[in-house]
């Protein structure tokens, strides 16, 4: 059965993005680009709520070129043979966009889907294929660990505290036990927690 593996940037504090919706705080990372860039293979499929669809359709589809190198979206001015790897990887990669405000959808391999039905959610696990991966995208994370359906959350926790901005996970209705299968430091600071569900 196909996993859906949640993967975020967090402030120590606990947030996924700063007041101003950016990334602009995280810790660039070459050690993790290299991680991401080599785990990319284990997923062929992409979930998102439509604000994070906005910002990566405004940049992969550019980082893909004859270029060896790519920009790194976490690093401006810096360019990685491992972003132009993500970026392929991404550009590649089914995607589904959850959106009742736009209209149509027309980046590479994308779908829109208005709302999450728990059941095509299901199917779509049992369905053949790789990993399925969530970036960014708090209410579509929120409202598929309500639902029981995520099975893995890969948590990029930097040495920053943002003092403000929006939590991952919004308006639960119980808490959700998870278990920590791997913690593992990175010279930057940054902290990879991987967490499964219990």
């Amino acid at each position: 059965m196909r996993r859906i593996i949640v993967f975020e940037h967090m402030s120590a504090d606990g947030y996924f993005t700063s007041q101003d919706g950016t990334l602009a705080w995280t810790v660039p990372d070459e050690e993790l680009d290299r991680m991401g860039a080599g785990g990319t293979g284990g997923a062929d499929m992409i979930l998102f709520g439509r604000r994070t669809y906005d910002m990566f359709e405004s940049f992969w589809p550019k980082v893909v070129s004859d270029a060896p190198t790519a920009p790194d979206p976490h690093a401006e001015g810096r360019a990685t043979a491992e972003a132009r790897a993500i970026g392929e990887w991404i550009n590649a990669a089914t995607k589904w966009v959850f959106s009742r405000t736009r209209k149509e959808v027309s980046w590479n391999n994308s779908h829109l889907r208005r709302e999450i039905d728990a059941r095509e959610i299901e199917g779509l696990k049992r369905s053949p294929g790789k990993d399925i991966m969530i970036f960014g995208s708090g209410s579509v994370v929120s409202r598929l660990t309500e639902l029981g359906l995520v099975d893995a959350y890969d948590l990029i926790v930097a040495p920053v505290l943002l003092g403000r901005g929006r939590p991952l996970i919004d308006g639960l209705f119980s808490s959700h036990r998870l278990k920590l299968a791997e913690a593992r430091p990175f010279r930057s600071g940054n902290v990879l927690l991987h967490y499964e569900r219990s």
